[in-house]
């Protein structure tokens, strides 16, 4: 892949759909990589781009990034003040309740400042999120102690935006998602990778709502669901709903 599918674009911030398995940016956690969504969207504009948040490596969707300095402080201090709305789909073990809210704090997680030496703060952070249970299914797949394993299609909507927190925070639940190869079941993950040729994690952000940085007018920036991710939902005869 040489670009990224471009969701919106104008003189100050541009989105891209980032698939799975791409890192944001470069990573000491991740020294190996040699391709970075930040590297490739510049190239594609062929100019300077500024990253205001991150999709963690296996997640795929909506990827946002200012085209200047002034911009990319702004929508910074949008994510901080919680004014974007973050919208996410997701595949779990088991079923879910029909809705529910997750108010759990994490400990911090070390980043990338914190990896090249930057202090480590310590104690828990709040952290929250809220929940739907879209779809569910049974199959005939003997991993646990039941002679059948149930699967859910969840929307997430985190209102906090700590590392790792939807995957973390689905996993307190009891619910991990599936691919999820650090939080997850690797018996599940190796059932959908054989049943559906999938092994990616199956996390995607499929919608962000914000205020424009510079005119203020709200906006929502929406993302397709990834290929190989549509064919799991088509496989288990799912249908989402249009927004």
């Amino acid at each position: 892949m040489t670009a990224l599918p471009l969701l919106y674009c104008d003189d100050y911030l541009v989105a891209v759909h980032k698939p799975s398995g791409l890192l944001v940016h470069r990573t000491s956690l991740d020294a190996h990589e040699t391709r970075f969504a930040m590297q490739m969207v510049r190239n594609q504009l062929r100019r300077r781009v500024y990253p205001v948040h991150r999709l963690d490596k296996g997640t795929s969707g909506v990827l946002l990034f200012a085209l200047d300095a002034d911009t990319g402080r702004q929508l910074s201090s949008l994510f901080e003040q919680r004014r974007i709305d973050k919208d996410y789909l997701a595949v779990v073990r088991g079923w879910p309740d029909v809705a529910g809210e997750i108010d759990h704090p994490l400990e911090r997680r070390i980043d990338d400042a914190e990896a090249w030496g930057g202090p480590m703060p310590t104690g828990a952070q709040e952290a929250f999120t809220r929940y739907r249970r879209l779809a569910t299914v049974e199959l005939p797949w003997a991993i646990d102690r039941y002679p059948q394993s149930r699967y859910a299609l969840v929307a997430l909507k985190p209102e906090t935006g700590r590392r790792h927190q939807l995957r973390r925070h689905l996993k307190h639940i009891s619910h991990p998602i599936i691919g999820d190869a650090t939080y997850g079941k690797g018996r599940h993950n190796r059932a959908f990778a054989e049943a559906f040729g999938v092994s990616r994690m199956l996390l995607a952000c499929t919608a962000l709502t914000l205020p424009h940085p510079v005119t203020g007018v709200p906006f929502t920036v929406r993302c397709p669901l990834a290929d190989d991710f549509q064919r799991v939902i088509d496989a288990l005869s799912w249908t989402i709903a249009a927004p």
